[in-house]
């Protein structure tokens, strides 16, 4: 959400324009998708799910009609924090059903408030719909029935899934604490996508519920939406008159992007300032872990610092793995980037350059340049922190130059 302003004594949501198709759409159009083109989007869905969980926000109608695929192989969530708890079911007058609860968890069907837990349930629920073609509770023109299916927890099992039934039937639990959280969801979605395999389910106590919630902590967005970052702090506000307009005037909610990835570039002999290094690209090794920083073989020059920067953008777009293995584990948790991230975000660059490289100490500044598969091109200028482990230059950190 980029601004609310009045026009004619009514509200009008400024949000950003993303072309795209609904997830449900897609399965509509299209039929049930591909297990590994569904990992790849419930990598995106599950990353962007468990910032907000981080942040205390609950999102309470998580459905493949709140999913955006952007053009740019992009995935958004819809109406975040907008709907309530009982999502698409509402309740007239009379306490007739209107709608479908399809996607809903057991425990927000029997009338309790929805929590992380039920975001997990609702993921789970858009994953099957999306490879399985239906809700896990099938279809029903009686909504009271469906309602009964869905508080019960009688789930229609899996025939399109394959590798990911095991992982679909932990986020259907019936029981909200025999789910995992949404961190260690995506964990699982992360490795069947890198590896194909899943990671073991590691147990842990639910996150305590947050007493009240003031703002969302977001990724640093990029281009158009850093006007949106600007606004996080009112997010609250700005969710709740989109609320109301919602219910008035039947109006769609605010997006949360998937974390994307900021460093990233290709080198160009010409990027280069005169009397720098070009970008050939090494062969040095990238730490895995957060080690503390050595000292070993690695130069030190403001020229090495600028190579090491150089070097890291000419792997990419083509080489992640080697480049992913250039951030410290420092830089990855701080800006919350996993490989299916990462990888998600260089599908939708063409190529990218670095230019004006200096050093000082141990930070480089650099502008760099994308080119969008779709041919848009933006500009950015960031300061790196290097540190020296196992002997090479690795990114330890990143700020706007």
């Amino acid at each position: 959400m980029f601004n609310v302003v009045e026009d004619g004594d009514r509200p009008w949501l400024i949000m950003e324009y993303l072309p795209s198709k609904s997830l449900a759409a897609v399965v509509t159009e299209d039929g049930p998708r591909p297990v590994d083109e569904v990992i790849g989007i419930a990598c995106q869905l599950g990353s962007a799910l468990a910032a907000a969980h981080e942040a205390g926000i609950v999102h309470r109608d998580v459905k493949p009609g709140n999913v955006l695929l952007g053009e740019d192989g992009t995935v958004k969530v819809t109406d975040f924090g907008i709907s309530r708890a009982i999502g698409d079911v509402t309740l007239t007058a009379t306490g007739e059903i209107a709608g479908t609860p399809a996607f809903l968890a057991p425990e927000v069907a029997r009338g309790e408030e929805a929590s992380f837990a039920s975001d997990v349930f609702s993921l789970g629920a858009t994953i099957y719909a999306a490879v399985e073609g239906q809700p896990p509770f099938g279809y029903g023109d009686n909504a009271i029935a469906l309602l009964y299916r869905v508080s019960s927890g009688e789930i229609v099992r899996p025939t399109r899934a394959g590798r990911l039934t095991p992982l679909l039937l932990r986020l259907l639990a019936v029981k909200a604490e025999d789910r995992p959280t949404m961190k260690q969801a995506l964990a699982e979605l992360e490795a069947f996508a890198v590896t194909g395999a899943a990671t073991p389910t590691v147990r842990e106590l639910p996150a305590p519920e947050p007493a009240a919630v003031a703002t969302t902590r977001m990724p640093r967005p990029s281009g158009k939406r850093r006007l949106a970052g600007v606004l996080i702090g009112v997010m609250v506000l700005a969710a709740i008159i989109a609320g109301v307009l919602v219910a008035a005037h039947n109006a769609g909610g605010g997006d949360v992007a998937a974390p994307t990835p900021t460093l990233t570039p290709k080198v160009t002999p010409s990027s280069a300032p005169a009397g720098q290094p070009s970008g050939a690209p090494t062969s040095s090794g990238a730490p895995t872990s957060e080690s503390s920083p050595t000292t070993t073989s690695a130069d030190s020059g403001p020229q090495a610092l600028q190579q090491a920067v150089a070097d890291y953008y000419a792997l990419l777009p083509g080489n992640l793995e080697t480049g992913f293995a250039r951030l410290t584990a420092r830089f990855k948790r701080d800006n919350n980037q996993t490989f299916a991230t990462y990888a998600s975000f260089w599908k939708t660059i063409r190529s990218v350059s670095v230019s004006g490289l200096t050093a000082t100490g141990n930070t480089v500044t650099a502008e760099i340049t994308y080119v969008k598969t779709n041919g848009a091109t933006s500009h950015e200028r960031h300061v790196y922190t290097l540190v020296q482990q196992n002997g090479s230059w690795a990114i330890d950190t990143q700020r706007p130059g």
